[in-house]
């Protein structure tokens, strides 16, 4: 019988106990959440104190390595505030200097400069794990006076010249990396001197200002909505002839409400014994305002986000040097993501379409790209997340040779050109293990340009309407500069803009819990009791459960209430700018198809003069073992439907294996594109031309190269039906009887 009772009076105690545990719960929680509070309320005051160090600092970096200034960009003929740096690799890294160099472009986009490199897992931290020297491009914190956007990309050609230029011994050209906003300054550098740039990393960056998805893209509606680019001129104006980065800061942060008024602060009194030097640090980033002169932000405005003119060559220098960015002669990796709401995919690879009709046009322009999509990490994620450093960034760093000697295509069934790549981690059975450098593999994917365009979602109506807000921004700005320009910049003295600058909303927020407030001793005090004898709850407290419920919901509501006002600016901008009349007003024609002429439309600048007969002939016989394994190995790729780092990790090998030494990587490459060439123009006259080498050369040298290249073809997946059947073919080739196998009778090039 009492056994049968047990449960019952068990049941019973726990029942009268209930509000005990519950009192006591909520206790701890009390006690804990004014803990939390404290600390809370001192890394703000360490945030105030930090920005105010920061703030004072003439040249604020985050760089986290020592540096060594090469070059003062306000120093040269057209000064501006860049600066040149050479990187110190942490203590245990070896660099190599014969390797090649790598430069990382900070983004001048209203915060300080460091985002690069300013923690291991980092784009420089990578760089130089790897063993390559590099170099960093930063920036002061105020502009050079009369600095312009065109003194800025001829500075960046000048420190990427200067760079090559300091690595005679190394055995290719500079790897380039531009992050966001620096991505459009080095594309146009690198279109204008092309002949110092290697392969060129842009993360985050637009090119292309008016695409975007219908029912994403929230940055693309915002000059429209606000009248157009006569409010840049007026902040300019406010500030004085400078424009305050706070203000491009501030724009940043409206996108995602949610963050910046919750999710940002909750997390960092929700785990504040651990998360203040996090917070602190990348504050420290967030809240470094620099400046920029007002011409350049109009120059901007204008020409990009208004104009969209960077991909439809209407831009050109003052010394009538047009930008056109198929003089670019690298091979450009485009890295963006799907979670990016600052510079989503379609403005990220826009450009392709709007410069290239088809693969063919890229090919023709003897141009090679290759973009990676992230699916979910923010703006911020592509260039500063530890996890997208050690996946995206190590690979692109571990195969620039790869993607450097990548020919810009094939004859018909390779696409030409444009490739899609992607980082998977490698499985316990992969095969061929021994050519994967880390723990992923690196993959690419040939894309035509159908499947890019259906990525990108072009519509002409909506360049229509873009169209509109450039035509009506020039009438808002002309309207403001007659009326209203001269009474602000003659009310707005130095002082003035000085105190309107303190005054800002961000800088407030920063400033307002430093040591000069009366009550930042009470929270030091406070603070350093709490860390003394600190309570943390436990993690099962069913008051924290409510807490991080309700945090929960409030994220949730904010990211609701933000897709419904993006939905509704997004409405009132396509019923706006879609009205005829209004497009006839501003002289856009409702009815003109395309809405702008582009360069897609139109040859290639330098459009590749056909070989001549005797050129062919000469190319096709007179040429050395390795040629002919790259022509075979082509051949035979050209009908993969993927090619992995491990196949050129296996060509690499093999070559340097050689007792020669093998080919440098530039020897490499032309190579290549040499045999990649010729099969694109007599692609059935390559694979038979290869008899009349071949038969010239001994059993054992042929016997040789076909294992060579057997082992190239298989080091990454199976071959699939076509590929070995093209392998068969090559397989008789190598394996036909020789003119002799005396090797007095072998006619080997200098290479064997």
């Amino acid at each position: 019988m009492f056994s049968a009772l047990f449960p019952a009076l068990t049941a019973g105690f726990r029942l009268w106990t209930a509000p005990i545990d519950a009192f006591q719960q909520g206790m701890a929680y009390s006690l804990d959440a004014v803990e939390r509070s404290w600390l809370y309320l001192d890394a703000q005051r360490q945030r105030s104190n930090q920005y105010l160090a920061h703030t004072h600092d003439p040249a604020p970096n985050l760089l986290i390595y020592a540096t060594d200034l090469l070059l003062d960009g306000r120093t040269l003929p057209r000064p501006v505030n860049y600066r040149l740096m050479r990187v110190h690799p942490p203590e245990g890294v070896r660099i190599d200097d014969a390797k090649r160099p790598f430069i990382i472009i900070d983004p001048r986009a209203g915060h300080g400069p460091g985002i690069g490199g300013f923690k291991a897992d980092s784009e420089l931290g990578v760089a130089m794990s790897a063993g390559h020297p590099c170099y960093f491009v930063s920036f002061l914190r105020y502009p050079e006076h009369g600095q312009t956007i065109e003194d800025v990309v001829d500075a960046l050609s000048q420190f990427i010249s200067h760079v090559r230029a300091s690595h005679p011994e190394a055995d290719s050209r500079p790897m380039v990396i531009g992050n966001c906003q620096a991505g459009w300054q080095l594309m146009m550098a690198a279109a204008l001197a092309p002949e110092d740039v290697g392969p060129i990393l842009i993360a985050g960056t637009p090119l292309s200002y008016w695409a975007g998805h219908r029912g994403g893209s929230p940055m693309r509606y915002t000059a429209g909505l606000t009248g157009g680019s006569w409010i840049t001129t007026w902040l300019g104006d406010l500030g004085g002839g400078l424009f305050d980065g706070a203000w491009l800061v501030s724009n940043f942060e409206s996108l995602n409400p949610a963050n910046t008024w919750w999710q940002k602060q909750y997390a960092l009194y929700a785990r504040v014994d651990t998360e203040v030097p996090r917070y602190l640090n990348f504050e420290r980033w967030w809240g470094g305002h620099v400046f920029s002169t007002r011409e350049e932000m109009e120059y901007i405005v204008d020409n990009l986000f208004m104009g969209n003119r960077l991909t439809d060559n209407r831009i050109t220098f003052r010394d009538g040097r047009t930008v056109d960015l198929r003089h670019v002669r690298s091979p450009v990796i485009v890295f963006c993501s799907e979670g990016d709401d600052i510079t989503p995919p379609p403005q990220a690879l826009g450009w392709l379409t709007d410069l290239y009709s088809d693969e063919d046009a890229l090919r023709d322009n003897d141009q090679t790209v290759l973009y990676c999509v992230h699916d979910h990490t923010g703006h911020l994620g592509i260039f500063v997340s530890g996890d997208v450093s050690r996946r995206q960034h190590t690979e692109f760093t571990s195969n620039v040779d790869f993607i450097d000697v990548l020919p810009p295509g094939l004859y018909d069934v390779l696409p030409p050109g444009l490739y899609e790549a992607s980082v998977q981690d490698s499985a316990p059975d992969t095969a061929n293990p021994q050519w994967v450098e880390g723990t992923t593999l690196f993959t690419t994917v040939p894309r035509t340009f159908d499947e890019l365009s259906a990525r990108i979602d072009h519509r002409e109506e909506d360049d229509r309407r873009f169209a509109t807000v450039d035509g009506l921004s020039r009438l808002t700005h002309q309207a403001y500069t007659v009326w209203a320009q001269p009474y602000w910049r003659a009310m707005v003295t130095p002082p003035v803009a000085d105190a309107l600058r303190q005054c800002h909303p961000l800088r407030l927020g920063f400033t307002a819990c430093s040591d000069h407030h009366p009550a930042a001793p009470l929270i030091k005090s406070a603070a350093d009791h709490v860390r003394t004898d600190r309570h943390p709850v436990s993690s099962d407290n069913l008051f924290l459960a409510m807490e991080t419920a309700t945090a929960a919901h409030i994220v949730t509501a904010l990211n609701q209430w933000r897709d419904q006002r993006d939905r509704l600016r997004e409405a009132m901008f396509m019923a706006l700018y879609g009205q005829h009349w209004l497009q006839r007003l501003v002289g856009v024609d409702p009815d003109a198809s395309p809405v702008r002429p582009l360069p897609a439309c139109e040859p290639p600048p330098d459009e590749f003069v056909p070989l001549h007969a005797g050129e062919i002939t000469q190319r096709l016989y007179h040429v050395d073992h390795l040629d002919l394994v790259v022509r075979a190995m082509l051949y035979v790729f050209s009908a993969a439907p993927a090619i992995d780092e491990r196949h050129f990790n296996a060509l690499k090998a093999l070559n340097a294996a050689h007792p020669s030494g093998g080919a440098s990587l530039a020897d490499l490459k032309q190579r290549i594109r040499c045999q990649a060439h010729l099969l694109t123009v007599v692609p059935d006259e390559a694979i038979t031309a290869l008899a009349r080498p071949l038969v010239r050369l001994s059993a054992a040298q042929r016997k040789k190269d076909l294992a060579h290249l057997t082992t190239i073809l298989t080091a990454g997946t199976p071959l699939d039906k076509q590929e070995s059947h093209r392998l068969e073919r090559i397989r008789r080739l190598f394996t036909a009887p020789s003119r002799t196998d005396d090797h007095s009778a072998t006619t080997e090039s200098s290479h064997d």
